[in-house]
């Protein structure tokens, strides 16, 4: 039996509000995220769009609403995240329970076109270094040229950046917003394993692989800094890589593949 759709807006609505403790600028980093992907996009009459990393829908639904002509495809392993979204925002995309980075995953995708966009927010921080860099890899080969990667993550600062400036920037700007008012991940987690609307869901990904069976429901952080991050979408064959957006530790990275005609590959150095 499927989630009713007041059990599902109640938990997404939790969701949201204890992200914002951990992506700061959380809500304008969405809008930029969604600026880029329809800048990129414009003229396609549907932009094909995978969101990596999915979770309870909320990068999907915020880019349905501003591009209602676009087909998104959105993947994540977790299956109480999935039901949660398929639930609440039913109408964003195609929902592909998957785990990124196995082989033959983008199999489950039932891509029948290249893409245009590939999107993430707070996800791939949780994959080995070794497993992003095949993701990557399998993203430039997915998309058309010209198309592009958004990554929004909070990324570890190297030795290049003003790193404690930045963190008190972000904590801050969080503090002014009220954001550590609301509940943490472990909190939220811990709560939904009390529900009994959730309890065949919660036994579910408890049954699955280690990183979704983490008690706090996260599989780490793979401490992987911005430049590492560039390096690694530089040799997977991407141009024009670097970060358009910050905020504190919180950064919208775009890379874009070669269009046709191109030569080489250009980085955008704009570190901190």
């Amino acid at each position: 039996m499927g989630l009713s759709m007041a059990t599902a807006e109640r938990w997404v609505r939790r969701w949201e509000r204890q992200q914002e403790r951990y992506a700061v600028g959380r809500e304008e980093r969405f809008t930029v995220m969604a600026d880029i992907v329809q800048h990129v996009t414009a003229g396609q009459p549907s932009p094909l769009i995978v969101d990596l990393g999915c979770g309870p829908g909320s990068l999907a639904a915020r880019l349905a609403e501003r591009m209602p002509r676009a087909e998104v495809v959105a993947v994540d392993m977790d299956p109480l995240l999935l039901e949660l979204a398929r639930t609440r925002h039913a109408d964003a995309a195609r929902y592909v329970e998957a785990v990124i980075g196995d082989a033959g995953w983008t199999d489950a995708l039932g891509l029948d076109r290249p893409l245009d966009a590939a999107v993430s927010t707070t996800a791939l921080h949780c994959l080995t270094e070794e497993c992003l860099r095949r993701t990557y890899h399998r993203m430039a080969a997915l998309l058309r040229p010209g198309g592009v990667l958004v990554n929004a993550d909070h990324f570890t600062s190297d030795h290049t950046q003003p790193t404690c400036i930045a963190a008190h920037v972000g904590a801050r700007r969080s503090e002014r917003l009220r954001a550590f008012a609301h509940e943490d991940w472990e909190s939220w987690w811990a709560s939904a394993a009390t529900d009994p609307d959730l309890a065949d869901l919660m036994a579910e990904r408890h049954g699955r692989q280690p990183s979704v069976r983490h008690p706090d429901g996260r599989g780490g952080h793979n401490g992987l800094t911005l430049s590492r991050h560039v390096e690694l979408l530089r040799q997977a064959g991407f141009a024009q890589v670097g970060p358009v957006w910050q905020v504190g530790n919180s950064h919208v990275l775009v890379a874009r593949s070669p269009a046709p005609g191109a030569t080489g590959i250009h980085v955008v150095s704009a570190e901190a």
